[in-house]
């Protein structure tokens, strides 16, 4: 008997295959048979006529380590149909902390886990002590985390002692089961590393059949080169490289998708093992701190703060930023693209934008910036509206770039429901399927889902999951392809996606007629010898 049976929907597997009717049974957690008119009987029957019975969704690339102990029912990711997530994203990792660095790491971290409590541990004890969860999680090791328990927030290359700390620690992390190294290269303090570094951890990540995903160096002015370094460290030491959330920030920089993506594509003819990764719109989001030129953060939180109460350093500030714009983001058409999303110490209001909070107190824009982190201690929040309308689309059309929030699980209630966070923590995968594909025809449904599903799980390494197939586990989103659409707005984030019906994971129904069951029945997956599942 099987566990449950989907009956007469319309699959789309997630090869980029056409879709075909045909109903899914499930048993003991895997897809047991895909198949038309299936007679054998089943405990409970799930009619999808109408209905696109699709593989659960990877968010490929997630920062939902801050989060999930707190929102185990991964609300607003669930969903949208996700059913796996890849955390430990941006060189950013809640583990290693050593036990006389988990103060720095907890200030580090402030702007994007405010609410998460920190405490000593290793990758081994952090992964064993993962929480029962609504999705499956996968785990990545923090090239900064590494760097600030080496070495702290020093703008220097790494003294031997500390590079072979860096390397047992990763090593460490990676024999736990993670999936690889991540990094941050466009804040302190992974700004501060050399290719050379990167080459070094890489010959980690070899060396245990990992991988290696990057926020690269620059995602403006120099764009095309930080992404050419990351792609060296891929094809030098002979992993595979995931580029993410790709895109070209700054008015100055708009334009040059089609270059971006043509050396993706270069890369791959000469036989890099690399993918990239998207989320569909033309905001982003970041620490507010992170704007600002990274010298200012060399030293950790007070020697930055007391910089930003400095005028000579406020000076020097304004300076560079009339120059070239901001850190990572470029110029940007008016103050009134930057949006406070969460204030932790109520520096800022919600929703605010900066233009409007500089009137209000009559001061210059900056000064409004380096007054809020300030009386933030530096865990403000901000949406930024950095790039190109026309560039996401170009982007997002591309039937080899995988999809991923760049976000944390949160919830319009408790903890996680706190401020005006990007809707694409909520809107993501709905998104991309319905304006992107349905409505603006860039993809066809098959690719859509094929880029959350089938490409996603290649791009990790991930087995027997990704696909609707015999024996693989069942992760499952069922939703109407005609009404599916994210409602989550910048005014009103907080707000869960509509068509989608139902969401299983490996096998327990957690969404069902739109309703969340409690069910907690997601895996940590964990890498053994080159291979995740």
């Amino acid at each position: 008997m099987d566990d449950i049976l989907i009956k007469g929907g319309t699959v789309i597997d997630g090869t980029g295959a056409p879709e075909r009717v045909a109903d899914v049974a499930i048993r003991d957690g895997r897809i047991a048979a895909i198949e038309e008119n299936r007679t054998d009987s089943a405990e409970r029957v799930i009619e999808a006529q109408g209905r696109i019975v699709a593989p659960g969704f990877i968010d490929i690339h997630t920062h939902s380590d801050f989060t999930l102990p707190l929102n185990p029912k991964a609300e607003c990711k669930i969903r949208q149909g996700v059913t796996t997530e890849v955390v430990g994203n941006c060189g950013f990792s809640v583990a290693p902390a050593l036990p006389d660095k988990v103060e720095m790491l907890r200030d580090y971290l402030s702007g994007s886990a405010p609410w998460l409590p920190f405490e000593e541990t290793d990758f081994t004890r952090y992964m064993d002590s993962w929480p029962d969860i609504a999705v499956n999680t996968i785990m990545q090791v923090g090239h900064n985390t590494l760097r600030l328990m080496a070495m702290g927030f020093e703008d220097r290359a790494p003294k031997d002692d500390e590079l072979r700390h860096m390397q047992e620690m990763l090593a460490e992390g990676l024999e736990a089961g993670a999936l690889g190294l991540s990094s941050g290269l466009f804040t302190a303090p992974g700004c501060y590393s050399v290719p050379e570094e990167l080459h070094a951890l890489g010959s980690v990540v070899k060396a245990h059949g990992g991988r290696y995903s990057s926020h690269v160096r620059d995602e403006s002015h120099g764009v095309h080169e930080a992404v050419a370094e990351a792609i060296d460290v891929g094809e030098q030491c002979g992993i595979h490289v995931q580029l993410a959330h790709m895109k070209l920030s700054g008015i100055d920089n708009w334009g040059e998708a089609d270059k971006l993506l043509g050396t993706v594509a270069a890369a791959r003819t000469r036989g890099v093992d690399v993918h990239c990764d998207q989320y569909p719109y033309d905001w982003a989001t970041n620490p507010l701190r992170f704007l600002l030129p990274t010298w200012l953060q060399e030293g950790g939180m007070d020697e930055m703060l007391a910089r930003l109460a400095d005028p000579y350093s406020r000076s020097r500030v304004k300076q560079k930023i009339a120059e070239v714009g901001f850190n990572n983001f470029g110029r940007l058409e008016s103050w009134a693209d930057i949006r406070i999303a969460i204030s932790p110490h109520g520096a800022a209001e919600p929703g605010e934008t900066i233009e409007a909070i500089a009137a209000a107190r009559n001061v210059d824009p900056l000064d409004a910036i380096f007054d809020i982190i300030i009386a933030d201690r530096g865990a403000t929040r901000i949406l930024v509206r950095s790039m190109s309308e026309d560039d996401v689309r170009r982007i997002a059309s591309e039937p080899s770039a995988t999809v991923g929030s760049d976000g944390p699980c949160v919830a319009p209630y408790g903890v996680t429901g706190q401020g005006k966070p990007h809707p694409r923590l909520y809107g993501t995968f709905p998104r991309l399927i319905g304006r992107y594909a349905r409505d603006l025809g860039l993809l066809s449904l098959p690719q859509a889902i094929a880029k959350m599903t089938g490409v996603a799980a290649t791009a990790l390494g991930l087995t027997e999951r990704g696909l609707l197939r015999e024996g693989y586990a069942a992760d499952v989103a069922i939703f109407d392809a005609e009404s599916i659409m994210d409602e989550a707005t910048f005014d009103e984030p907080h707000t869960y996606p509509s068509g989608i019906d139902t969401v299983i994971v490996n096998g327990t129904v957690v969404i069902h007629q739109g309703a969340h069951t409690d069910a907690l029945p997601g895996r940590l997956l964990r890498r053994r010898d080159g291979v995740l599942n």
